[in-house]
């Protein structure tokens, strides 16, 4: 008889540790997918998993989190913002220029804020951890940049450029919450 009730309290000892490890993997999981956003599914299909995306995602976290990323301080937000105004204004006699100055200018402010330049892959995976929402935003208007420097992209899309840097843009900029944790 005393093996018995062993062997059931071994078994809820067991199962009750098996719960307890999937509600942890839930909250992490759903952590990660509110403040990386996209990102996340992004790094899923990446990885080809959810745990190995989750461990990508971790060792962003911990990445950045050794990075010293500061506020951009008043007087440069302000400068920022005119010189934001001065492409938009190119846009509309130089649109391919307009859209490289503004990748230039998207690029600076990441230095500004402590990003670091190492590349194309390094800076998304880093904006992703704070700037998850936007980066999609981001990776779009790459993708029409890299267009421009072929004479191979439309008017039109470089006006979608030009929002999509926009949107990373005034998130950097932002002071606030990060936007990956941020509701829209």
């Amino acid at each position: 008889m005393t093996i018995g009730i062993v062997l059931v309290v071994v078994a809820v000892v067991v199962v009750a540790g098996f719960a307890a490890g999937a509600a942890v993997d839930r909250r992490r999981r759903s952590r990660l997918r509110d403040r990386f956003g996209p990102e996340y599914e992004r790094a899923v299909a990446a990885t080809g998993g959810r745990r190995a995306a989750e461990r990508e995602l971790d060792a962003r976290e911990r990445r950045l989190a050794e990075l010293e990323i500061r506020p951009v301080p008043d007087g440069a937000r302000e400068q920022y913002a005119r010189r934001w105004a001065r492409v938009q204004e190119e846009f509309v006699d130089r649109p391919e220029a307009a859209v490289h100055e503004a990748d230039e200018l998207v690029a600076a402010l990441m230095r500004d804020r402590g990003y670091p330049d190492e590349g194309h892959e390094q800076r998304l995976r880093d904006l992703s951890v704070r700037h998850g929402r936007a980066l999609e935003q981001y990776r779009a208007a790459l993708e029409v940049h890299a267009m421009s420097t072929h004479n191979a992209a439309t008017t039109e899309q470089l006006r979608g450029a030009m929002m999509h840097y926009r949107t990373l843009f005034d998130d950097l900029l932002a002071d606030g919450e990060p936007t990956g944790t941020r509701r829209s």
